[in-house]
C-alpha cells in the first residue's frame, strides 16, 4: 500500500512552522508495512487543497491530510472535504458531547466558533479526537461504505484521513485512532490465497559511530552489492553516527533479513553500537538501568543538553541522579570544587578541568558514573591553541576517570558542537558501561 501526506497550512509554506508531523507518520506508517510516497504542502487555499488531493490520488492508496481543522475563518480543510466528496455538514452529537466535556473547566472556550467543531461531513466516517475538539474525518474515494455498517473499504478503494494539524493531537490520533483502524483492515488484504499473513515493509537499522560514512561504504561494499534485489540499503549519518538501514518491500521472511544481517556485523564490529533503531540517550538510560548503575553530569559548554538527554525518557529517575551547569569559572570553582589553580594554570576547557568536574560531581551525587563537558562552542571565544569547536570530555567511572579533546570544527553552528558533544560524551558512557560491566 502507499501513501501521501498532504500538509495544509500557510505557516509551513513561509517558515513559521516546520513540518516535524510527515517525519513522525512516516515512521510510523512503514512501522505497519505502508510506503509513503510523497509529501506535499499546500496553502489554506481551496483549488490548492482540490489539486493536491486529485494528484495525490492518482498515485496513493491511502491520502492523509494534516491542518486545517480549526474553528476560524482561515481553517477551511473540512469544507473543501465536503466540496471534494459532494456531502453537506451535520450536526454530531458525539462530537459535541465530547467538545463540551473537553472545555468542562473552561467554560469560556465554549462559543459559536466552537460550535462549528461537532458539524462533520455527512459522508465522513468520525474518529474521536482525545485530546482536542477537531474530529478525525475518514473519507472514501468511492462511495462503499453502507449506512449503518462498520468503517471498511475494498481491496481497489482509495481513502482520505483528515486530522488536526497540532503535533501532539496528530500523534495521539494516529497512534489511538488511525493506526489501528488502517490495520484492521490491511490485515485482512495482507493475507495470501491460504489465509496466512503476508510480510509488508521491513526494517532493520543498525546503529554505528566513529567511522565516515564514506570508508563505511567502502568497507561493506561487497556485502551490498551482494543484497538480493529485493532488499535494499540505507546511509542516515546525523551527528557523528550513522544509521544503516536494510529495507525490503517483498514478502522476504524475518529470517532473510536476519541472515543478511550476521553476515554484515563482523565487518563493523568495531564501529557497532545497536543493531536496533535506538536513541543513544535510551541505549545509555537501559545499560545503567540493566547494571543498576547511576550517572550525573557537568557541565559547560553544552548548557544542561547532556541532562535533558539523559532524563528525557520515562523512568530515568531510576539512574539519573542530577547535574550541575558551571558555565562560569566560579560556579566551577564554588559549586563543583574545581581547583583555582587548575582553571588558572590549564583553563576552563582543558583535561584537567574535566577531570576534576568529573569526579567531584559524581563525589557529590554519589554516582557510579558521572560525565563533564566543557569546551568552546562560538561563534566567538576561540584562541590559536584552542579554536572555536574544540570540546573536552572526562568520563568518570568505578574503574577510573578518562578524558578525550575532540575538535568539531570552527565553521560549525554553535548548536551543531554542542549537539556533537552530547553525541560523543553518550557514546562514551555506553562503551565505558559494556566494558566494565
Amino acid at each position: 500500500m502507499k501513501a501521501e501526506i498532504i500538509t495544509i497550512g500557510d505557516e509551513l509554506l513561509i517558515g513559521q512552522v516546520v513540518d516535524t508531523n510527515s517525519a513522525w507518520m512516516a515512521e510510523r506508517l512503514n512501522e505497519v508495512g505502508i510506503e509513503l510516497y510523497q509529501i506535499t504542502s499546500v496553502h489554506d487555499n481551496r483549488e490548492h487543497i482540490l489539486h493536491a488531493i486529485d494528484e495525490a490520488f492518482l498515485r496513493a492508496d491511502i491520502v492523509f491530510t494534516t491542518g486545517g481543522l480549526g474553528p476560524t475563518k482561515d481553517d477551511i480543510t473540512k469544507h473543501v472535504m465536503c466540496e471534494y466528496f459532494n456531502t453537506t455538514l451535520v450536526e454530531d452529537v458525539r462530537v459535541k458531547a465530547h467538545i463540551h466535556d473537553l472545555y468542562k473547566d473552561r467554560p469560556e472556550a465554549l462559543n459559536r466558533l466552537t460550535a462549528t467543531q461537532w458539524f462533520v461531513p455527512e459522508s465522513a466516517t468520525i474518529l474521536p479526537n482525545r485530546v482536542g475538539s477537531a474530529p478525525i474525518m475518514v473519507f472514501y474515494k468511492e462511495a462503499m461504505r453502507r449506512k449503518g455498517e462498520e468503517a471498511s473499504y475494498e481491496d481497489n478503494s482509495q481513502v482520505l484521513i483528515a486530522m488536526p494539524g497540532v503535533p501532539h493531537e496528530m500523534k495521539i490520533a494516529m497512534t489511538e485512532q488511525v493506526i489501528p483502524f488502517l490495520l484492521k483492515t490491511e490485515n485482512e488484504k495482507r493475507k495470501d490465497e491460504n489465509g496466512r499473513q503476508k510480510n509488508g515493509i521491513i526494517h532493520r537499522t543498525i546503529l554505528l559511530h566513529g567511522i565516515p560514512e564514506s570508508k563505511l561504504a567502502i568497507l561493506i561494499e561487497d556485502w551490498e552489492n551482494a543484497l538480493p534485489l529485493s532488499m535494499h540499503l540505507a546511509y542516515l549519518p546525523k551527528d557523528g553516527l550513522i544509521r544503516l538501514r536494510l529495507s525490503t518491500y517483498a514478502d522476504t521472511s524475518e529470517s532473510e533479513i536476519e541472515a543478511q544481517i550476521q553476515k554484515l556485523l563482523p565487518l563493523i564490529k568495531e564501529y557497532l553500537l545497536a543493531v536496533e533503531d535506538i536513541s543513544l540517550e535510551a541505549l545509555a538510560g537501559r545499560l545503567l538501568a540493566q547494571h543498576h548503575a547511576t550517572i550525573a553530569t557537568a557541565e559547560s559548554c553544552t548548557g544542561g543538553r547532556l541532562a535533558a538527554a539523559l532524563n528525557a525518557r520515562s523512568g530515568s529517575s531510576v539512574y539519573y541522579m542530577g547535574s550541575v551547569v558551571a558555565y562560569d569559572n566560579t560556579i566551577k570553582e564554588q559549586v563543583l570544587g574545581v581547583q583555582i589553580d587548575t582553571l588558572m594554570q590549564y583553563g576552563a576547557v582543558s583535561e584537567q578541568t574535566v577531570r576534576e568536574m568529573a569526579d567531584n560531581i559524581r563525589a557529590l551525587m554519589h554516582t557510579d558514573y558521572a560525565i563533564a563537558t566543557s569546551g568552546i562552542a562560538g561563534p566567538t571565544g576561540g584562541t590559536p591553541d584552542k579554536p572555536v569547536g574544540t570540546v573536552w570530555i572526562a568520563w568518570a567511572t568505578p574503574t577510573g576517570t578518562e578524558a578525550q579533546c575532540f575538535y568539531f570544527g570552527a565553521t560549525r553552528e554553535r548548536e551543531q558542537i554542542t549537539q556533537r558533544a552530547v553525541t560523543e560524551a553518550l557514546v562514551g558512557l555506553i562503551k565505558y558501561i559494556n566494558t566494565e560491566q
